[in-house]
């Protein structure tokens, strides 16, 4: 029997991938279908619960393959209602993931990457450094952690525990292509979790030949993680647009956008910090560039975490913001803070990165986590 380590872990394969599996162990694809309901819809951590399957084929299953979810380390539930968990994803790498209830809307927001290689300065997962993609399974595992946290899941229940997903947590899921898309896949699959387009959101720095190569192959919700209305101040807070200018992020946003059979349009995310990017100027510039981009305005007001240098901006800057954006003809919204007192907020998420850049040395004081000699 395979040892654990080399089975095949069939949490990550989206349907197409599922069914090439099951050829190539000389079974029907239509098996696919069966195991894809009972890990996603029925929540079966093994092959023997799936009882509308062979013996046999459970037997052989259980030698070559496997379910195997991320494994859960840390939990916490905020005052008001949300939930983070710390999964360990080998090794001494972790990324967290937030669970936000609202009414009936549950917005799960996940991570792609450990760590994160763009190094925007009002984020505090960049300042972790980077260590390494997540794969499909440790992505789509987040929604399964998420879901179960619920209590059992039965079989084609109509119960929706998540209702949203966004990806917005650690990483920039267009710098982890293919695990991204499998994931979202499956999110979306109706034998999976059914998901609509319109309730799968992608966010994004601006990786702009990503961002055409996605529009090929998926049309899930997309957002514009912009926080700056020109680029000298852009460059400054998302490095990233020294190389994709705001210019060039818009226009592929507005190609995926025309690519969608729908009137769909761009969530652009925008931090709002102290005497940074707040004032007046800034939201009136950012009226002209976003003016011929089907959009709407998501304003986020900073998240403090140590070392950043950045506070929050006051609420009279952000109300008179979202006052010259609503007027200059933006449907512009706040997002509401939730989860910071457990650290979960949006730009609070960090877990535990083994840094390969070396980024966290110049972050992270010489005295904080020091082990004593």
């Amino acid at each position: 029997m395979s040892s654990s380590s080399e089975k095949i872990n069939l949490l990550g394969m989206p349907l197409s991938k599922l069914e090439a599996f099951f050829e190539s162990i000389g079974e029907k694809k239509f098996r696919a279908v069966q195991v894809l309901k009972w890990i996603h819809q029925g929540g079966a951590e093994s092959f023997d619960e799936m009882t509308n399957i062979s013996k046999a084929l459970r037997v052989k299953l259980d030698e070559i393959a496997e379910i195997r979810t991320p494994e859960v380390v840390f939990q916490s539930e905020s005052s008001d209602g949300t939930r983070k968990w710390v999964i360990r994803v080998g090794g001494n790498n972790s990324v967290e993931m937030v669970l936000i209830p609202e009414g009936e809307r549950k917005t799960l927001c996940v991570s792609s990457q450990v760590g994160c290689s763009l190094n925007c300065s009002f984020c505090s997962t960049g300042k972790q450094g980077f260590n390494r993609n997540l794969t499909a399974a440790e992505i789509i595992g987040q929604v399964r952690i998420a879901i179960k946290s619920y209590g059992p899941i039965e079989l084609n229940s109509k119960q929706r525990r998540v209702t949203n997903v966004v990806l917005m947590g650690m990483g920039e899921p267009l710098m982890n292509f293919e695990p991204v898309v499998d994931a979202m896949t499956l999110m979306m699959e109706d034998n999976a979790y059914g998901l609509s387009k319109r309730r799968v959101t992608l966010s994004t720095a601006g990786l702009v030949p990503a961002i055409d190569e996605l529009g090929e192959r998926t049309d899930v919700s997309l957002a514009l993680s912009l926080h700056a209305p020109n680029d000298s101040l852009r460059d400054e807070l998302v490095p990233l647009n020294k190389r994709y200018p705001i210019q060039e992020v818009i226009g592929a946003a507005k190609r995926y956008l025309a690519r969608c059979n729908d009137k769909r349009v761009a969530t652009i995310e925008y931090t709002l910090i102290d005497g940074v990017n707040d004032q007046p100027e800034h939201a009136r510039e950012l009226v002209r560039v976003l003016r011929d981009l089907p959009c709407k305005l998501n304003l986020i007001p900073f998240n403090p975490f140590p070392n950043s240098g950045y506070r929050r901006s006051k609420r009279a800057a952000i109300d008179r913001f979202k006052e010259i954006t609503t007027h200059g003809g933006l449907i512009t919204t706040v997002r509401s803070t939730r989860g910071d007192d457990i650290d979960a907020a949006c730009g609070q998420l960090v877990g535990q990165v083994d840094d390969r850049t070396r980024r966290s040395q110049k972050y992270i004081p010489v005295n904080q986590g020091a082990s004593s000699s």
